[in-house]
């Protein structure tokens, strides 16, 4: 077994120092057209590369001659890895940095470093020298891969940070019904399709701990593949979610508790609708503890009313009460089947017709209304909508 200890720190330290110091001034003198060749090189390797305006293959050069005169300096100096490697991003063009991904930049330093292992080793005086050279560019290039990695993840944190903030602006915006303008901008900076259908869905968020307590509902709709935006009022989670959103498969992530989701409305801009319903809704479904999950904020308008919803009194009378008045007997079939507890022939008797004519009567109740008396939660429905329509002081509805 041999006895050779594997090399560590004081290694590299005695490579980078075996280099010599005329060695180190030919470097510095060369690093300019080092870094011209790394960016032909690029030119030629990379296709995307030639999409880059002017500007950003400039700023592409200024990286490579940073790094270039930051790898001699390196080689001086053991202790000034971390500051030197991450100098040279720091001077790359805020545009750059939005245009190039991690995956090109990573393309870019791979091409870089095998520029430098062509051409930097020929300049050491002998074999030993050489192979120092070699030593220093392998670790210098995994040092600026990690910078760059280091470099794009606080970028992309700061991006999620102001993305976030921008998120729960619009959302707040939806709740509040604010201006149109303000929320169609911020809405297209994240990308959201501001005439695309919106569904607003209400529950209690997720029990996770910060920072990032609505971790599990972006996760859902990611592996779902829709679209949402997400904020809170008070202590409720809001969601915006964009068309073909499966909101079974979402709601599944939300916290305990009643999901509540409002209309689906034709762009952002009505989205207001959607989102007054879902929390007036979410307000009064405890008064249905029997509620599906999540549920409509329509399929809640008996217990919105009782909660004191003036939208929902309009929205019953004007959808169920309304289309019975007009219908010839309908609304008295249906007060007479209902007074007979659900009986047909006893609802017959009490009309003076053939049983299959109540029949006939409930289907189109159904049909004009949504809700057949036969259901005990039609019956509800259309027991509470007649009497709010008779007792409402403007009249019956139309």
């Amino acid at each position: 077994m041999s006895s050779a200890a594997a090399p560590g720190p004081g290694h590299r330290t005695r490579a980078r120092a075996a280099v010599r110091a005329t060695t180190l001034r030919r470097l510095e003198k060369a690093s300019g057209d080092l870094a011209a060749a790394s960016v032909t090189a690029m030119a030629e390797r990379l296709a995307w590369f030639s999409r880059l305006t002017a500007e950003q293959r400039s700023g592409v050069l200024v990286v490579a001659q940073t790094g270039a005169a930051n790898f001699v300096e390196w080689l001086r100096d053991p202790d000034a890895t971390p500051r030197l490697t991450a100098e040279a991003f720091r001077t790359a063009p805020i545009d750059l940095a939005r245009r190039v991904t991690l995956r090109q930049t990573v393309e870019l330093v791979r091409i870089a470093i095998e520029v430098f292992e062509e051409r930097i080793p020929p300049f050491g005086a002998d074999e030993r020298e050489e192979a120092a050279l070699v030593q220093a560019i392998l670790r210098f290039g995994r040092e600026v891969a990690f910078s760059a990695a280091t470099v794009y993840a606080s970028a992309a944190e700061a991006r999620g940070a102001w993305d976030a903030r921008l998120e729960a602006l619009v959302v707040d915006a939806v709740v509040r019904g604010e201006a149109e303008e303000t929320l169609l901008s911020r809405a297209s900076a994240l990308g959201w399709d501001p005439a695309a259908e919106a569904t607003v869905v209400v529950g209690e968020p997720p029990a996770e701990e910060p920072p990032e307590p609505l971790h599990a509902v972006r996760r859902a709709a990611h592996r779902a593949g829709a679209t949402v935006l997400l904020g809170t009022h008070g202590a409720k989670l809001v969601m915006i979610a964009g068309p073909g959103a499966p909101l079974a498969d979402l709601s599944a992530s939300f916290g305990p508790g009643a999901v509540v989701h409002g209309p689906t409305v034709s762009g952002l801009t009505a989205a207001h609708r959607s989102a007054t319903a879902a929390l007036a809704g979410h307000r009064a479904v405890r008064a249905w503890p029997g509620a599906p999950r999540p549920v409509a904020a329509d399929d809640l308008l008996p217990e919105r009313v009782l909660d004191g919803d003036a939208g929902a009194v309009d929205q019953l009378r004007r959808e169920v009460a309304g289309p019975l008045r007009g219908a010839g007997d309908l609304e008295t079939t249906v007060e007479s089947y209902l007074d007979a507890a659900g009986v047909l022939e006893a609802a017959a008797r009490r009309l003076f017709v053939h049983p299959n004519t109540v029949r006939y009567r409930l289907r189109r109740v159904a049909e004009l209304t949504g809700q057949h008396p036969g259901d005990a939660r039609g019956a509800l429905v259309l027991r509470l909508a007649m009497g709010l329509d008779r007792l409402s002081p403007d009249g019956p509805a139309r």
